[in-house]
């Protein structure tokens, strides 16, 4: 109970003093300050560290894990599989939520280390190939498009394009079962806007505004019962986990969170976006 508490209190101090500031303060910490793993619904488990978020979708055919993060998280994320009674070597499917470092850097260490087929959306590809830590070429055995699906072992995730904050940003969606009900699972790339993007006349982007706008009309539409996405302050991992297994409702049960972080996000966008735009005339 102690090291509980200790867990969920750095949680909330990572939270409250910002990913980016901790980035450049001490990258290790960002990266593998670990997090109790947990089911969070179904067949789904979280098992990132505790900014990073990592989900393992299980099925009786092998498992999928979303988001390998950094090469040095991957020791934290085989330690949080294998405290929930899973093997690391049964990841059959590697997915990510976008073309960042801390969300796919390792996709090469961890297909070394479970042979897991890699995916990745057609448009983060070029930037993949990029990511190339400690000289591995980075794997891709499948590009996806979107809408396209991923299915293993009766479980079926949808892959959408919700470009913006990379060009091939891909949001999850999964079906989760609980207590004989159907749930509606999204599990969001990101729709933030991080420090130094170009919003207007962005040479090596020029429609990234366009996207985000485009990503925020589609991410409206998708049906939302339970909230999950790239970094758990997209949906309050820190004071959520607390909640769990303490009676119902699951508290990662959250369509009205989901609804209220996009307009969030959205009106963030659209003060940069004008800002920028001022700043041109």
């Amino acid at each position: 109970m102690k090291r509980f508490k200790v867990w969920v209190g750095m949680v909330a101090v990572l939270a409250a003093s910002g990913a980016a500031r901790l980035r450049a303060q001490d990258p290790q910490l960002l990266n593998s300050q670990p997090f109790p793993p947990h089911k969070v619904i179904g067949n789904i488990y979280y098992v990132g560290s505790a900014t990073l978020a990592s989900f393992l979708i299980t099925t009786p055919e092998g498992n999928i894990l979303i988001n390998s993060d950094f090469e040095e998280t991957v020791p934290l994320i085989r330690s949080n599989i294998e405290k929930l009674g899973f093997r690391f070597s049964d990841i059959k499917i590697l997915l990510g939520s976008h073309a960042h470092g801390d969300h796919m850097a390792a996709d090469a260490l961890v297909k070394q280390l479970t042979g897991a087929r890699v995916m990745a959306m057609e448009q983060d590809v070029p930037a993949l190939k990029r990511m190339t830590p400690g000289n591995k070429p980075h794997p891709i055995d499948q590009v996806l498009h979107d809408g396209d699906k991923v299915t293993l072992g009766g479980a079926t995730l949808v892959a959408h394009l919700t470009p913006g904050h990379t060009k091939g940003c891909t949001t999850w969606t999964t079906k989760a079962q609980e207590s004989g009900k159907n749930y509606d699972v999204v599990i969001l790339c990101s729709i933030g806007v991080n420090p130094g993007y170009i919003l207007v006349n962005n040479p090596d982007y020029p429609q990234i505004a366009e996207d985000y706008i485009r990503s925020f009309n589609a991410l409206r539409e998708l049906p939302c019962d339970v909230f999950l996405g790239a970094h758990g302050t997209f949906y309050g991992l820190a004071e959520k986990y607390p909640k769990l297994g303490k009676g119902d409702p699951n508290p990662f049960i959250d369509p009205t969170g989901y609804k209220a972080y996009i307009d969030t996000q959205e009106k963030v966008f659209y003060a940069k976006l004008d800002q920028q735009k001022k700043a041109t005339q």
